[in-house]
C-alpha cells in the first residue's frame, strides 16, 4: 500500500499527539537545553548533549507523524459494506487455540497500533493472516515466535 491506512479515530487521536508534541513536548526540551547551556561548557555538560539528543528524537516523530497524517488514507470501516470478512478496522473476537482464551484485536494503522489495547498493526503477520477470513474460518498464522491457531468468533464494523 503506497499510501498508510489509519482509521478515522485513530487519525483524530494522532492529529492531538502531533498537537501535544508541538506545543507542550517540544517547549520543554527548548527549556531544558536552554537550562543546561546556561551551566557553562558545552563539551562536559551531559545535560545539554542528553537534551539535544531528545530534541532530535522529538523532532524524528514530529517529522513521521506529519508526513503519515499528510498521506495516509482514512478509513471509516463503518462505511465499509458488512461482507462477513475480515477488513481493515475491523474489531475482531478470536479463540485463541494455542493460548485456549478469547481475545478482541481491531486491526489498524501502524502509527496506531498499541497492541496492550487490542489495536494491532494491518502491518503484523497477525493481522496479514486475518484480513480476507470469514467468521467461523480456523486460521494457522506463522509468527516470529511460531504458529499460531486462532477461531474467528465474531467480526464487527465499529
Amino acid at each position: 500500500m503506497d499510501k498508510p491506512p489509519l482509521t478515522k479515530e485513530g487519525f483524530e487521536v494522532i492529529k492531538a499527539q502531533l498537537h501535544e508534541l508541538k506545543t507542550k513536548a517540544r517547549p520543554e526540551i527548548s527549556q531544558a537545553i536552554a537550562e543546561a547551556r546556561a551551566h557553562g561548557d558545552l563539551k562536559e555538560n551531559a545535560e545539554y548533549h542528553a537534551a539535544k539528543e531528545q530534541q532530535t528524537l522529538l523532532e524524528k516523530k514530529i517529522a513521521i507523524i506529519e508526513s503519515t497524517l499528510a498521506n495516509c488514507v482514512i478509513i471509516d470501516v463503518k462505511d465499509i459494506p458488512y461482507s462477513g470478512k475480515v477488513v481493515f478496522g475491523a474489531t475482531l473476537k478470536l479463540y485463541d487455540v494455542n493460548e485456549d482464551k478469547e481475545i478482541q484485536y481491531r486491526l489498524v494503522g501502524n502509527l496506531e497500533s498499541d497492541p496492550d489495547r487490542g489495536l494491532i498493526s494491518i502491518d503484523t503477520p497477525i493481522a496479514r493472516g486475518l484480513l480476507g477470513k470469514e467468521l467461523d474460518d480456523e486460521v494457522a498464522i506463522e509468527t516470529p515466535s511460531g504458529t499460531k491457531h486462532f477461531e474467528i468468533l465474531d467480526i464487527q464494523h465499529l
